[in-house]
């Protein structure tokens, strides 16, 4: 569903749960499209510090992490000291969100996969602008931020 200019009075809440549902569409279609290439689960993507490649999330993204959060009746995970995703599990080896993961850790690539030899380039755009259309359709100003900075945010938050 793409909202127009005539839909300018739809309630923010209907933004949300449109936006939130495209979103779980496009990861489920990403997920489908990387599938012919197999990741040998070291977590070594995972390790964001060590990387320097940290996810970057759309709102609607994070959004559904914190839904999935809610729905396990889990807090936020707090900081990990190894520099880790905060959603990895206490042995840093496996994500605790895998099925919500947001669309980066579903389309990275390490030296350690195995698959075809290209990339599905043209797919992953087209994934990549729908997420970015629903976003902007929720939220006009939207815009993707490294999932680090989304996780201090809330962390503060749920502090102050």
């Amino acid at each position: 569903m793409k909202f127009t200019d005539d839909d300018a009075e739809v309630p923010e809440p209907v933004r949300r749960k449109h936006a939130l549902a495209e979103t779980r569409e496009v990861l489920r279609k990403a997920s489908e499209t990387y599938r012919p290439w197999s990741c040998p689960s070291t977590a070594e993507c995972c390790q964001l510090t060590k990387t320097g490649r940290p996810p970057w999330l759309w709102p609607s993204e994070w959004a559904v992490l914190l839904e999935r959060l809610k729905r396990d009746a889990r807090p936020l995970p707090p900081l990990r000291a190894d520099g880790g995703c905060p959603f990895l599990d206490v042995s840093g080896l496996r994500c605790t969100v895998y099925e919500d993961r947001p669309f980066g850790c579903r389309t990275f690539f390490c030296h350690r996969v195995s698959g075809p030899s290209t990339q599905p380039t043209f797919a992953t755009n087209d994934l990549l602008h729908q997420l970015e259309g629903a976003n902007v359709e929720w939220q006009e100003e939207a815009q993707p931020k490294p999932l680090p900075e989304w996780h201090a945010a809330a962390l503060g938050a749920s502090r102050g």
